[in-house]
């Protein structure tokens, strides 16, 4: 069957070398460079604008030099501003666990074709999302990294403040050896402490909720409630927004003035309002960013995660009404800004649902402490997936 992972799937780089990601494939998104290769960003217009590029980007290095072999680039959602997974010019991967369903995006080939069996792993980028949520929907694992911990230089940017490289793999040991290349060498320190965080809890529907907090109640840990904000988590993913925008417009503005491309109504839509965003508004938004970084710092020290859901909801039916769509996005913002603005690392893990779904459950650490979650996660949370849980405390 053809999932429609892929912009380019003939395109292949063989390895520089032998080493721990031996035998193994990869795709990846296509935002990122390598050396005489014209991206398209998921949108015509920037690939008719655009030079090949004269560099191949660092993360993708790092993984040839392991061993891994690169089989085919990804669709993105245009210029990574979708959490859908749709693509009104190249099409929307087809979702493995249900035809009928959207993949999320904006890494959305990335994902489909790991949950596909295409490669073994896949690279994406994150900035709100776009890893962690297609992750949750196609059930692989995904990893959002502590950000600027992963080289994310010559690759198309979003929001700098944000943007993270991010992978997805089918088993836990594959995702954890794609980390051991791509994060930094680092203490370890053992995580015994679990925060769930309310509000985030608060919009899971039935029977997700259930199924999520079957396999948190079996961590022989105990476990608090908190809420990381006095007010509601819309003041933070408002805070976002407002950055995201503001960043997306100075990097892309001028040449969406200049070439006006044509840009799927939501993402038109989305463009339009972060040009409106003032320079006050944003410097405002960066010092409350600042704000949280230092109020997670504080809550997650590095014995302590924090656990949410990966999203509200199992993958969305395509062809839902605007307003559905947008509260479904709403709601991924207010989780996943969590991670995003507070720069942490946030792992997702799939649980199989019993109506053949999928849905994510994710771990989030204090910043720099990834191998630590990643570890957490293989001592504690091995067969998760499919109902059977291992506990190695």
């Amino acid at each position: 069957m053809d999932y429609g992972a892929f912009i380019n799937e003939e395109f292949t780089l063989k390895p520089h070398s032998s080493g721990k990601l031996d035998n193994l494939t990869f795709a990846v998104k296509d935002v990122y460079n390598i050396k005489d290769y014209k991206n398209t960003a998921g949108n015509p217009k920037w690939f008719e604008t655009h030079a090949p590029s004269n560099k191949t980007a660092r993360a993708l290095t790092m993984l040839l030099e392991e061993g891994a072999t690169l089989s085919g680039i990804t669709i993105t959602d245009e210029l990574m501003f979708s959490l859908n997974g749709e693509n009104i010019h190249y099409g929307t991967p087809v979702n493995p666990i249900d035809m009928n369903r959207i993949p999320g995006g904006s890494s959305s080939g990335s994902a489909v074709a790991v949950a596909a069996g295409l490669v073994d792993f896949s690279i994406g980028t994150d900035t709100g999302g776009s890893v962690r949520l297609p992750s949750s929907y196609c059930g692989v694992y995904g990893m959002r990294p502590s950000h600027n911990d992963v080289p994310i230089e010559q690759v198309i940017p979003l929001a700098p403040s944000f943007d993270t490289v991010g992978w997805m793999a089918r088993d836990l040991e594959t995702l954890i050896t794609v980390g051991d290349v791509l994060l930094p060498k680092a203490t370890t320190p053992k995580i015994d402490k679990i925060l769930l965080e309310e509000q985030c809890w608060s919009f899971v529907q039935e029977p997700y909720q259930t199924i999520l907090k079957d396999v948190v109640e079996n961590l022989p840990f105990e476990k608090k409630y908190i809420n990381v904000t006095e007010g509601d988590l819309s003041e933070w993913s408002n805070l976002f927004k407002t950055i995201q925008g503001k960043e997306a417009w100075d990097i892309h503005g001028e040449w969406i003035e200049k070439y006006n491309p044509p840009f799927a109504p939501a993402i038109a839509d989305r463009f339009k309002k972060a040009s409106e965003v003032t320079k006050e508004d944003y410097e405002a938004a960066k010092r409350k960013q600042n704000e949280i970084i230092l109020k997670m710092c504080g809550i997650l020290s590095n014995d302590t995660i924090l656990i949410v859901p990966t999203t509200a909801t199992a993958a969305p039916l395509k062809g839902e009404d605007a307003s559905s769509v947008e509260k479904t996005r709403a709601q991924a913002l207010k989780i996943n800004s969590i991670a995003g603005l507070a720069e942490l690392p946030q792992v997702t893990i799939p649980i199989q649902t019993n109506d053949g779904l999928s849905i994510g459950l994710s771990l989030i650490a204090g910043k720099h402490f990834d191998r630590s979650l990643l570890q957490f996660v293989a001592q504690h949370l091995l067969g998760a997936k499919e109902g059977k849980f291992t506990s190695n405390k």
